[in-house]
């Protein structure tokens, strides 16, 4: 009997435990934490310090994302010559179906559930997971062959991939992030990249033509690439023309204009391209595309409204947990924003968010670890010491000053820039403490 250890005892490590006893290997599930209420029948629960004594008789061990593979343990199991695999791994193990995979900096999660929403416009069996909130190796299972998986993947789900292949991959944007994790952007980068490490001749990669790191993608892939592009026709691929939307390959598809998306914001634009090229690469007609564009509304915490209250609208972003998602936020509204940010500092350069701070936001509120630097900084940028206000770790406080400070034509948005981990469990978490605390003012 085959013996695995699972490290890492969220949703994806598990899920992926269960699916391992069900298949009849001796399973372990540690986790660092020293307390957690899991219950699984048939897996042993190791919890609190992870010694070598776990690696004794394993065969194979599975990494969750948020477990770095640099931590002792796996550096000890890999001394040992233990095979270690992410969850994406094991789940591209299971599925018998092909995989249309997303990642990049900011977008993924809006991009593969509009994705998924196209897909299923061809596909009886579609499944939507990864990085998005369901773990891949449930999703692959449940849609078994002959449907189409959606996946969202993050840098830290390829760190222990050797055979992932997506027959659709798309990189949407590299900018910074995960640096404290990851050590530099070369690497951070570097992980990206591995989703299309092993596609071959018969695959797609799909770029962002309109960004410089992910555009010079081309040459490093052996599969056949194209572009999505806001800002250029192209040859083939999927751009903004007389704005329409449109595919080139193997004719030209006119979508949608840009009006019509249900979707707004031009980063919104960007995501629809990216899905919609897609979705007709894996065979959904581009009349089906059109009207899927026209009705799909974007995703839980990313601008999302959430009321109006005198007059003043508030919209949570929880899902910016980066500076350049946070910048993308704040192009969405023409200016008089009365910003929520800070949380866990991820200690990115601030200079271009703060920029777009100055130009657009009437009040700055600040929350959590990042408080300090981030006031630090926005002073230094001139941003007005009277228009700062600090909340501490209280959302509660934040939301309070935001009422009592706005008025029409002022909107709250909260986008925080940062992680979450300083005061919630994860940013879903965080944006839904937001919002009940919006609808009970």
């Amino acid at each position: 009997m085959e013996k695995v250890l699972v490290i890492g005892a969220a949703r994806s490590g598990i899920a992926a435990a269960k699916i391992l006893h069900e298949r009849g290997a001796q399973v372990v599930l540690s986790d660092s934490k020293p307390e957690l209420k899991i219950d699984l029948d048939g897996v042993e629960i190791k919890l609190g310090k992870q010694t070598e004594d776990l690696l004794s008789g394993v065969d194979k061990i599975i990494v969750s994302p948020a477990v770095p593979i640099k931590i002792p343990l796996l550096r000890a199991a890999k001394a040992k010559g233990i095979p270690i695999i992410s969850e994406v791994e094991f789940a591209y193990g299971l599925a018998k179906s092909p995989i249309c995979a997303v990642t990049g900096t900011n977008g993924k999660t809006t991009t593969v559930t509009l994705l998924g929403l196209l897909l299923k416009e061809k596909f009886a069996k579609v499944g939507v997971g990864g990085n998005i909130g369901v773990p891949l190796c449930e999703v692959a299972l449940e849609v078994g062959a002959g449907g189409y998986l959606a996946a969202e993947i993050s840098s830290y789900q390829m760190e222990a991939t050797k055979n992932f292949r997506p027959h659709i991959s798309a990189i949407l944007n590299i900018t910074p992030d995960h640096l404290k994790r990851h050590g530099s952007m070369e690497v951070y980068q570097a992980m990206k990249e591995k989703i299309f490490a092993q596609q071959t001749a018969e695959d797609f990669l799909i770029l962002n033509y309109d960004d410089e790191r992910t555009r010079e993608i081309k040459d490093r892939a052996a599969c056949r690439v194209l572009y999505f592009s806001r800002q250029r026709e192209l040859a083939e691929g999927a751009f903004i023309k007389d704005n329409r939307l449109v595919i080139r390959f193997n004719g030209t598809h006119e979508l949608c204009t840009v009006e019509e998306l249900g979707i707004k914001g031009g980063h919104n634009v960007e995501n629809a391209l990216a899905a919609s090229i897609m979705a007709f690469l894996a065979g959904v007609d581009a009349d089906k595309i059109s009207s899927v564009l026209k009705t799909f509304q974007g995703v839980e915490h990313r601008i999302e409204f959430v009321r109006e209250l005198d007059n003043v609208k508030y919209y949570n972003d929880s899902k910016a947990t980066n500076t350049d998602s946070a910048i993308k936020a704040l192009e969405t509204f023409a200016g008089h924003i009365v910003l929520i940010a800070g949380g866990d500092d991820k200690g990115t350069d601030l200079a271009d968010f703060l920029k777009l701070v100055n130009e657009r936001v009437d009040w700055l509120i600040l929350v959590g670890d990042a408080a300090a630097r981030f006031k630090a900084c926005a002073l230094e940028s001139g941003y007005p010491a009277d228009k700062i206000l600090e909340a501490g770790y209280s959302m509660e406080r934040a939301i309070a000053l935001a009422k009592n400070i706005s008025r029409p034509p002022q909107v709250v948005l909260l986008s925080p820039a940062c992680a979450s981990f300083d005061m919630y469990s994860d940013f879903e978490e965080r944006g839904r403490d937001f919002k009940r605390i919006v609808r009970e003012l």
